[in-house]
């Protein structure tokens, strides 16, 4: 007679060898992708107090030429992490089993998004970057506080960021990044989780649960590729349009910087929004934020560009519109300008 015990050898080989597969393929990309290059500028940093040129640098009044040079540049910077994000994201889907995520990060409260906000620490990627994996988590049923704080986090609390910010702003700035880093986190995510009211499952996690209970579920390959499909079309089309409009807006979001700017409240709000929907790579806002430093701007607007750059995007939100609600986003969105705009004014008393 056929018994449940005989099937618990491959039951066993199955639990594990798809998670340790993810971690390898993690671990191997995130090395290439990340942390070698990033161990490696940060010796740049603490030699040369610079880790590049600012990528808005280039003077650019036309936005047609605007949103072309920039996407280039952009792209070219990014293309491996995104690549990476999306082969993250798609075999999240296939080789973590559901129940393990759900015991991490699925609940609604604060010990998810903590770890949430952990586990991100690890991947250093920028916000569109991180997005994709949000993706694959939110398909998952992971909870809307828990996805907030890895999508936030990653850039955030970037620690390779950090480094770099010390070396080139001065440590004053790091400290300042770091407490309103976890503010920005912890509390924006538990915020949007309690927004968010009582969880409901998205469609795309409702589309992922079903194929799991499809006939062909041992398919890995056919799983994954499906997977890989989904994701890539629901978050790159559009991510690679609003890169190109950013690229072209950003003639009229970064206006040219002089001494006139300073800390003047007329500016510190307006920039937050700016920061708040405008892209950029990883650590891209030191440099910003160094050159626009150099031509006048003041410490308010300066830490406000610093904290808002980063962390989420247009782009990005876009990318998860069919794994958050649209308020959900929205008061992400808002509280992210808050604590740039609140950051700044602390920044300019204190540093």
């Amino acid at each position: 007679m056929y018994s449940l015990s005989s099937q618990s050898p491959e039951r066993g080989w199955s639990l594990w060898w798809k998670p340790a597969l993810f971690v390898l393929v993690a671990v191997v990309g995130l090395y290439y992708v990340k942390w070698s290059p990033y161990y490696l500028k940060s010796f740049l940093a603490a030699d040369k107090h610079s880790i590049g040129a600012s990528i808005l640098n280039d003077n650019q009044g036309s936005p047609v030429a605007a949103a072309l040079t920039y996407a280039k540049v952009y792209f070219l910077a990014i293309w491996k992490a995104a690549v990476l994000a999306v082969i993250l994201g798609s075999l999240l889907q296939v080789l973590i089993p559901r129940d393990w995520l759900l015991r991490l990060f699925g609940r609604a409260g604060f010990s998810s998004v903590l770890r949430g906000g952990l586990f991100a620490l690890p991947g250093m990627m920028c916000s569109c970057c991180a997005a994709p994996v949000v993706a694959g988590m939110r398909r998952q049923q992971v909870s809307v506080g828990a996805a907030l704080a890895f999508w936030i986090a990653n850039p955030v609390l970037n620690p390779a960021t950090l480094v770099f910010m010390g070396f080139v702003l001065g440590w004053g700035f790091t400290a300042l990044r770091l407490v309103a880093g976890l503010v920005l986190v912890l509390g924006v995510s538990l915020i949007a989780q309690r927004v968010s009211g009582p969880e409901e499952t998205p469609e795309p996690a409702q589309e992922a649960v079903a194929e799991a209970a499809a006939p062909d579920s041992k398919n890995f390959l056919g799983r994954w590729s499906r997977s890989l499909w989904q994701l890539f079309w629901s978050t790159i089309p559009v991510y690679i349009l609003a890169v190109l409009a950013l690229g072209a807006a950003r003639v009229w979001l970064f206006p040219h910087v002089d001494g006139a700017m300073g800390n003047s409240l007329l500016w510190l709000v307006p920039l937050a929004i700016a920061g708040t929907l405008f892209v950029i790579p990883t650590a891209a806002e030191i440099p910003i934020v160094q050159t626009m430093m150099s031509l006048g701007l003041g410490m308010a607007p300066a830490v406000a560009l610093l904290m808002t750059l980063p962390s989420i995007s247009l782009p990005s939100l876009l990318m998860l519109r069919k794994s958050f609600d649209t308020k959900v986003l929205v008061t992400v969105a808002l509280l992210t300008i808050l604590v740039g705009v609140v950051s700044g004014l602390v920044g300019a008393l204190l540093l």
